[in-house]
Order: structure tokens, then sequence, then C-alpha cells
């Protein structure tokens, strides 16, 4: 079973997969393996970011993980590959995200710009454009630990994504943060 974690860039996704890969799980790094496998197809000079081949990496996680018992495709990018079976979609409230991108040293317009992201659920909507969504499970990680979310990720794996009610999509909406100054 191939696993998309995502979510806007600040929301955990690195962090609960280092978790996740010290449980024994295969992780796969977007990032990474994009650049090694040269799926790089420019730059993004206004985001100051690469921009990658989708439908490459998508033929590449077919190939090499298709049939897998379970492994975990982490970026932010991942819920955009069509070969997943299931996207967990990591959320969170943009005054931690705030905080959270602070702390990595973000210039300021591009805080703003991933804020805005969180706020419009544009990964979640991207994500339901692709896959069904029974498939697609959301998590939010404000106030959470990390081992707090990734033992959540455990248990929806566990109990084979059945008693996804929790997860269900649509539960979180942060779209009246829109009106503040952030």
């Amino acid at each position: 079973m191939i696993i998309a974690i995502t979510g806007t860039p600040g929301t955990g996704k690195t962090s609960i997969s280092k978790v996740l890969q010290e449980s024994n799980y295969e992780i796969v790094d977007l990032n990474k393996v994009a650049c090694e496998e040269d799926f790089l197809i420019g730059k993004d000079e206004k985001r100051d970011s690469s921009i990658v081949d989708i439908k490459k990496f998508d033929d590449f996680v077919k190939k090499n993980y298709s049939g897998s018992n379970i492994v975990f495709i982490e970026g932010h990018l991942s819920h955009l590959l069509k070969n997943v079976d299931k996207v967990i979609v990591l959320r969170c409230h943009p005054d931690q995200l705030r905080k959270n991108l602070s702390k990595k040293g973000w210039k300021e317009d591009k805080i703003k710009e991933n804020l805005e992201a969180e706020i419009l659920d544009i990964i979640l909507c991207e994500t339901v454009d692709i896959h069904s969504k029974k498939n697609i499970f959301e998590i939010d990680v404000t106030g959470k630990t990390i081992d707090n979310v990734s033992l959540s990720i455990i248990e929806l794996i566990k109990d084979k994504f059945k008693n996804t009610k929790k997860y269900s999509i649509g539960k979180i909406d942060w779209s009246e943060e829109i009106l503040k100054d952030f």
C-alpha cells in the first residue's frame, strides 16, 4: 500500500515521517528522490523552488513501490500522485503554522502565501480532485506532538483505514482566519 503524507509546508510531514521510519515503515522523500532521479523540470524563481515532473515521479512510484507492504511518500506534492492508495493531509491552524515557518527562517511573503494556502484548503482541494474521498484523511496537528500524530497514522494503518470517521475530510475549517490580518 502506498500512502501519501502531504500538507502545507510546516505541518510536520518530515518530522512525522522520521518517527514512522523509526517504527520500521518505509519512507520515500519526494523532494530528495525528485532531485536524485532528475525529475526536476525547472525552477520557480518567484517561489525559489524546483518544479517536479509529477508524471515521471508517479511512474517511478508505480514501478518501484506497487505491491509493497506499506510505503509512505512524504512531501507537499505527494497528493498529486495518482498511484497512491491513501492520502493523509496534515493540517495546522494558521497561528501555529506561522510560528513553525518563522522558526524555519522563512521570509514573510512566503509565510503569507502558505498561510493562505492552508486557510483556503488548497492541498485538500487538489487531493479531492484526484483521489476518492474514501481514500483521503485529514489530521489536525495543531497542539499535538509529532509522536501523537505518528500514532494516529499508525492507528489508521492497523485499523486498515476502516474507522475513518475521526479523520474524515471536511471537519477542519480555517476559513474565518482569512479575515484576520496575518
